[in-house]
């Protein structure tokens, strides 16, 4: 019963249009050089895996890598039942601050990343 009840939550949750299909997920470095495309990398891992994870099928369509470490953009596609509905909130700014390993006086940095978000839709004319 309670399994059942948590799975008309979900289906409210992610009722949109869109939400039960797969999704395409761009992610692309602040400014900040170094530092902040190697916390668009970062992102990059931690999505893949999170995909691994959670059963969706990951894969990767685009990757620009960085100069020396990170990446310039990176574009993967991920399959699977409400990949778009699970997805879509994390499209937005994203921010690191921590002490720099790129930085031989150990300074504070702050790193933006941004992440877009879109369904993967099938069209059909």
């Amino acid at each position: 019963m309670e399994h059942g009840l948590a799975e008309l939550e979900l289906r409210r949750l992610l009722g949109g249009e869109h939400d039960g299909g797969n999704a395409i997920v761009e992610i692309h470095p602040g400014a900040g050089g170094l530092e902040a495309q190697d916390w668009a990398e970062m992102l990059l891992r931690m999505y893949l895996r999170w995909c691994e994870r959670r059963g969706f099928r990951a894969e990767l369509v685009e990757f620009q890598p960085g100069e020396g470490a990170g990446l310039k953009s990176a574009t993967f596609t991920v399959e699977g039942a409400y990949a778009y509905g699970y997805l879509k909130a994390e499209a937005g700014i994203h921010r690191l601050v921590r002490i720099s390993p790129f930085d031989a006086n150990a300074r504070r940095h702050t790193s933006f990343a941004s992440v877009f978000v879109f369904p993967d839709i099938e069209e059909e004319i």
